[in-house]
């Protein structure tokens, strides 16, 4: 119908530039005519004029009517050209199908512009259904080129491109992106995106290029050994240690090195799109970037174990070094929901530490209560809760951000401070019960003395003291002092009670009193008192002396200087004791039969015997 229809104007244009031609001798003949006769037919002239200036009218009206018919002749064999091409797509080449686009969108707004005909409207009805097509066809290709350029990063150019602690701080040695799609490609890659725009594709061109580059980085990702991981899945892994320090190598490459090569390569293809390109990136990484937080995130809501907090702070830290990062890479409104999901891993983590310890605090209590140590020595949870607590301090400065209580000038850093002294008084607590289930009274002194020395020497020999306030440590010792003159005054009483001269009477009737005044300055003794009751009480104080001795030297002091300081302070209540028993009452059973029976220490060999008291699991 078209090409009838083309036929015909050309037969009209025919028609009309004969029409011109004997117009063209008419006029000519006519001006002759009337500059022979101007001075005679002056009247005559003016109808001649008329009918010259309508014959120029006309010409030019013909003229343009030629013209307008012969650009309509040239669009309607251009499309007639062009629709093999179009259906062909570009197999001749992506420049030369680029510019056959061009010439059909020239087409459709030359139709679109001009007056309209029934031969026009048949030819832009036709230009309207092959653009669409041209637009399919140009997504083919980029579909087809960019899978092709895109494929996972290697493992080996991801690790020795690695940015270093000390790159990512230094502006002038920046991390070097990687290269992942092959440069030639760029300029093709960026004109189809750009004639998809402008053909009104630009949504599918979008998608194209989310789906391509989306799946293409998920796989660098699995690569990496970084997937989508679920609570249960978090809680029922093995090495977990191992893959927390995995996944924060995997965080830094992921954010510093691909999304950042991602967006580059991004701002190239879409060269000058702003709105488009911040789009493209946001979608592209969504799915690689929740996958990368699923993680920490999972980590932050599995089950509160004290170990857990550990994990908790390195991620953490990772998470917080990047920030700059993120904010940089998901620059813009089109990426505010990436960078929210990153930041939020940060507060996340925060939150799960901040609970953890807090669990922690209020589990110790109930912490079998019951569970002792047989010997009186340090208790294992005393010794976990210490290096626990060291271990924190090496996060100190995390553990601040984390609390948002900043130091100021040297105050204690209240919401820390209270939460580590909280599990500190929760463990004595715990401690305090685990004593009253000794037997033996001494012991629990001995393991409250213990613990709490224990406590007292691990914080005052890491930073955490400086946490605590300046009266902390002093009133922890004082509070061992107590339990060591407490254990003293227990373990002993029945040792001391045989050295006092308490119920040594006469058989008269003398009192004690009477007894230690008879006592002369040369030791001598003079009074009545039985043998044989003197004899019991050596034998009683011997009997005493050597069954604490045989029970506590398998009790324990670990801390030497606190086992030598206690082993002194007994000696000295002892030794003084015994030493003036001997003296008074000795003389009575030093001329009996086999006296060393009675008197069976010299002062010397008691210190000895004390000596050897706690001596198991020394610690220098």
């Amino acid at each position: 119908m078209a090409a009838a229809e083309a036929a015909l104007l050309r037969k009209k244009a025919t028609l009309l530039r004969e029409a011109m031609r004997r117009s063209e001798a008419v006029r000519e003949q006519a001006v002759a005519s009337v500059g022979g006769r101007m001075a005679a037919v002056d009247a005559a002239v003016r109808p001649a004029q008329e009918r010259t200036r309508n014959a120029c009218i006309l010409h030019d009206n013909v003229a343009r009517s030629v013209q307008a018919v012969q650009d309509m002749v040239r669009q309607f064999d251009l499309v007639r050209e062009v629709e093999p091409v179009i259906s062909t797509g570009p197999s001749i080449g992506i420049s030369a199908y680029l510019e056959t686009v061009d010439k059909l969108r020239g087409a459709r707004d030359f139709f679109t512009t001009k007056i309209r005909c029934k031969a026009g409207d048949d030819v832009l009805r036709r230009v309207n259904e092959l653009l669409p097509k041209a637009a399919v066809e140009l997504e083919n290709e980029f579909s087809r080129l960019l899978s092709k350029c895109s494929k996972p990063v290697e493992l080996e150019l991801l690790f020795n491109f690695v940015p270093s602690h000390s790159s990512a701080e230094d502006p002038l040695n920046p991390v070097a992106l990687l290269t992942l799609v092959d440069s030639r490609y760029i300029p093709l890659l960026s004109k189809l995106v750009q004639k998809s725009v402008e053909l009104g594709r630009h949504n599918q061109i979008l998608k194209i290029y989310r789906d391509i580059r989306s799946s293409t980085l998920e796989l660098t990702l699995k690569h990496l050994g970084v997937e989508y991981v679920t609570v249960e899945e978090v809680e029922t892994a093995e090495n977990l240690s191992d893959k927390v320090d995995q996944w924060i190598q995997c965080l830094q490459i992921t954010v510093k090195l691909l999304f950042a090569s991602e967006r580059l390569l991004c701002d190239q293809i879409f060269k000058g799109k702003h709105g488009f390109k911040d789009h493209c990136f946001a979608a592209a990484t969504s799915k690689s970037l929740l996958t990368l937080l699923s993680f920490g995130q999972s980590i932050a809501k599995s089950k509160s174990l004290p170990e857990k907090v550990f994990f908790l702070l390195n991620m953490f830290e990772a998470t917080w070094e990047i920030q700059s990062e993120v904010e940089t890479v998901f620059a813009g409104h089109e990426c505010s929901d990436n960078r929210k999901s990153a930041i939020s891993l940060v507060k996340c983590l925060a939150g799960a530490t901040k609970k953890t310890l807090s669990d922690f605090k209020d589990n110790i209590p109930k912490e079998s209560p019951k569970s002792t140590t047989t010997d009186g020595d340090v208790h294992p949870i005393t010794s976990y809760i210490a290096n626990y607590i060291k271990f924190l301090f090496d996060y100190e400065s995390s553990l601040k951000m984390i609390f948002q209580e900043p130091n100021n000038g040297g105050e204690t850093i209240i919401g820390l401070a209270s939460e580590i002294t909280g599990i500190i008084h929760a463990l004595e607590t715990n401690l305090e019960v685990k004593a009253k289930h000794y037997k033996d009274l001494p012991l629990g002194n001995l393991f409250l003395m213990n613990n709490i020395s224990y406590i007292v020497r691990s914080i005052g020999s890491s930073e955490v003291r400086d946490l605590f306030g300046n009266d902390w440590i002093p009133r922890r010792r004082k509070i061992v002092q107590q339990h060591a003159t407490q254990y003293k005054r227990v373990a002993w009483a029945k040792v001391l009670e045989c050295l006092s001269a308490q119920g040594l009477t006469s058989s008269v009737g003398s009192s004690t009193e009477g007894i230690l005044g008879s006592i002369g300055n040369t030791g001598s003794y003079s009074g009545t008192t039985s043998t044989s009751v003197i004899k019991a009480r050596f034998r009683s104080f011997n009997k005493q002396f050597e069954e604490v001795c045989e029970t506590q030297i398998n009790w324990a002091i670990p801390d030497m200087e606190l086992r030598d300081n206690l082993i002194l302070a007994v000696a000295e209540i002892l030794s003084p004791a015994y030493t003036s028993f001997v003296k008074r009452f000795g003389p009575l059973v030093e001329n009996s039969k086999n006296p060393s029976k009675y008197i069976k220490y010299t002062p010397e060999a008691l210190e000895q015997a004390l000596g050897n008291l706690f001596a198991k699991k020394l610690v220098q």
